[in-house]
């Protein structure tokens, strides 16, 4: 099974060695899809010494088009069985592959998603972060008919057959409902696993803003109705 992971990354010249050394160092990946969505803080040019290595394929937006654009760059170039999105940043750690992984090397799932509510370690902070992703989830149970603790997880972990066939539109970081929605409705077996998180504040460079879970909220109910 040939594994595969995607990485968007936009202005993380802080974190992005750092993540790619522990991705790399879990020893699971047959590709490292790296797609730099048209930074200009200095990550193009770090990302430009990883082009020639083994493992790495390193693609690059030439201005800024959002998480879900350079998610669906990825998937346009993706050769692996399986699918793993990681962040760029290190709030979500690589040391939890093994168990995002086991469900669908058992055979009992195509899609899991790590969930940060399932009671796994986590630093405490952005309580309204926290309550609009409980919203979000809520809101997706009560539409799609599930009980899942965290859609807006970035750690979703999939079959590539999974997406032969699905439109994904989101260019922003309503990629996780459009995902999330076209999975439920397809009756694909999917799988939560608790995993750890280490949130950053803004001060530390976190992007998502409010106005991205209005917009989610929007693609929940769009979603349920149209494909």
């Amino acid at each position: 099974m040939k594994i595969s992971i995607i990485i968007p990354v936009y202005n993380e010249k802080n974190t992005i060695c750092e993540i790619l050394h522990r991705v790399q160092k879990m020893n699971i990946a047959s590709e490292i899809i790296v797609v730099d969505d048209g930074s200009h803080d200095g990550t193009r040019e770090i990302l430009e010494s990883y082009r020639q290595q083994p493992l790495f394929r390193v693609l690059f937006h030439e201005k800024n088009q959002g998480k879900g654009a350079a998610i669906r760059t990825g998937l346009q170039a993706v050769e692996g069985d399986v699918i793993i999105i990681q962040d760029a940043d290190l709030e979500y750690d690589p040391r939890e592959y093994p168990n995002l992984l086991k469900p669908i090397q058992e055979g009992v799932a195509d899609v899991v998603y790590g969930s940060r509510f399932l009671g796994a370690p986590r630093r405490p902070i952005l309580f309204w972060n926290m309550v609009a992703n409980k919203i979000l989830t809520l809101v997706t149970n009560i539409l799609y008919n599930n009980i899942m603790t965290d859609m807006e997880t970035g750690y979703k972990v999939f079959r590539r057959e999974v997406i032969q066939g699905m439109p994904l539109r989101a260019k922003r970081f309503d990629f996780e409902p459009e995902f999330t929605a076209k999975i439920l409705k397809r009756k694909v077996r999917i799988f939560e696993v608790p995993i750890a998180f280490y949130p950053r504040d803004y001060s530390e460079g976190k992007k998502i803003k409010m106005k991205d879970a209005f917009e989610a909220m929007w693609a929940l109910f769009k979603y349920r109705f149209v494909d």
